[in-house]
């Protein structure tokens, strides 16, 4: 993903920028504009419904309820503090890596009031 927002010219961002609520993956501090890439079995992406480990399947449930809150508490976090969360997952980024990344584009574009490109 960051490599296509480079290639794409929306460089001049942070990664995990610890002053933002929740530390984004990737973050535009001046635009108030933050990107989480989420894994599809950590984060349990709701496209892909990936199924629990049989072995220790409560040690599972209950790792999983508390990355789903713990994403959910930073998303609303941010969202409080008047930032715009961008969640992608990652099959989406297998699937369209750069139609992914001109969204990206498209939200920092809308937040500086451009329609022209970067």
């Amino acid at each position: 993903m960051r490599r296509a927002l480079r290639d794409m010219g929306a460089g001049g961002y942070r990664l995990n920028w610890k002053k933002a609520p929740g530390r984004p993956d990737i973050c535009y501090p001046g635009r108030k504009l933050s990107v989480f890439v989420h894994g599809c079995f950590w984060h349990r992406c709701p496209r892909c419904d990936l199924p629990i480990p049989e072995n220790n399947r409560d040690h599972w449930q209950q790792k999983f309820e508390k990355n789903v809150e713990r994403d959910r508490m930073k998303k609303k976090l941010l969202e409080d503090d008047g930032w715009t969360v961008i969640i992608v997952w990652e099959c989406e980024l297998s699937e369209d890596l750069y139609g992914k990344a001109q969204e990206i584009l498209s939200c920092i574009r809308a937040v500086d009031g451009r329609d022209d490109q970067l």
